[in-house]
């Protein structure tokens, strides 16, 4: 018979740093990481009654063990954080809203999972997990210990930085979506996006962006379409094969570049115009490679999350980075 979580509470305990992340040129596995590997396999197949994971942040959902498959295979795309908490507990309850504070301002580069155990004691189990708060991070299914026990948020951001710095080293730098959409038809708030797109007005589905960005910054959704939006609209402006010639050309030349990448892009081959665009990451400085780089993380929204061309792209661009 499987023993029932410690009750020992850790929130009420000195303030202290869990585990930092490693450098950046590292793996992220490492000895005294969690083992969540068979983890997800003890999940149940079947969907839990309740629904999909309640929400308690824009970038932060509760999870139950029904949903932890699907949450870990998110890591794959961007870092996961699974917060293991005591929803009775005061200390926990203020821990989350630090965590959800931190999850919010980074605006989508990191999911905050949270576990109550005393609801979901089967996930805590499979952890190990002595005592609560205890917090994890998952990258590309790789899990490393992050803090037991409470931190205040300046703790919480400096962690965070490190977590997101590897991720990015390693290739996972997508960027959560901060809620779903029915999917029984195509969402109401896209259409007038939709119908400039379709009749190839790419300058008013930018405007309609705009406007839905406006009201919500962190629409991701939003935010990807408007970029392929403006690289449509900047492709249709000149001839792929001279825009490739001229950057071949001249391959120091940024907006030669840009030009290039977007008409590959188009045509199919995003694995050349990463390879272009990130070559100049790593032959540029100062504001001319923050300006490619910003560029870079444009284009990256128009690819699907799961694409294998932009999967090696991340990875490329956080090696030229860092």
């Amino acid at each position: 018979m499987s023993q029932p979580v410690n009750p020992h509470r850790a929130s009420d305990a000195p303030q202290r740093q869990g585990a930092a992340a490693p450098a950046a040129n590292a793996s992220f596995s490492r000895p005294g990481a969690i083992d969540l590997s068979q983890l997800a396999a003890r999940a149940p197949a079947e969907q839990d009654p309740s629904g999909p994971a309640a929400g308690v942040g824009s970038y932060a959902v509760e999870v139950t063990q029904a949903e932890l498959n699907s949450v870990l295979q998110q890591s794959m795309n961007h870092p996961v954080v699974i917060a293991l908490l005591s929803g009775s507990d005061p200390g926990c309850r203020r821990f989350r809203e630090t965590l959800t504070r931190v999850s919010d301002g980074d605006a989508g580069r990191w999911l905050l999972a949270t576990v109550d155990v005393d609801t979901q004691p089967g996930i805590a189990q499979a952890l190990g997990v002595q005592a609560v708060p205890t917090v994890v991070a998952v990258i590309g299914g790789q899990v490393a210990p992050l803090f037991q026990g409470t931190a205040d948020e300046q703790q919480v951001r400096a962690v965070m930085k490190q977590v997101l710095d590897m991720a990015v080293a390693n290739g996972v730098a997508g960027r959560v979506a901060p809620g779903s959409h029915p999917e029984d038809g195509p969402d109401p708030r896209f259409a007038r996006a939709d119908d400039a797109m379709a009749a190839g007005d790419y300058a008013t589905a930018i405007a309609e962006y705009d406007r839905l960005l406006a009201a919500n910054p962190k629409d991701h959704e939003a935010a990807a379409a408007r970029a392929t939006a403006s690289m449509l609209l900047r492709g249709a402006s000149g001839d792929a094969r001279d825009a490739v010639a001229a950057a071949d050309a001249d391959p120091q030349d940024i907006d030669k570049a840009f030009a290039a990448a977007d008409a590959q892009i188009i045509a199919g081959d995003a694995a050349r115009a990463f390879e272009r665009l990130i070559g100049l990451v790593r032959t540029t400085a100062g504001e001319d490679r923050e300006r490619v780089r910003v560029r870079v993380l444009e284009l990256f929204e128009t690819m699907d999350p799961a694409d294998p061309v932009l999967l090696a792209a991340r990875r490329d661009l956080g090696r030229a980075l860092f």
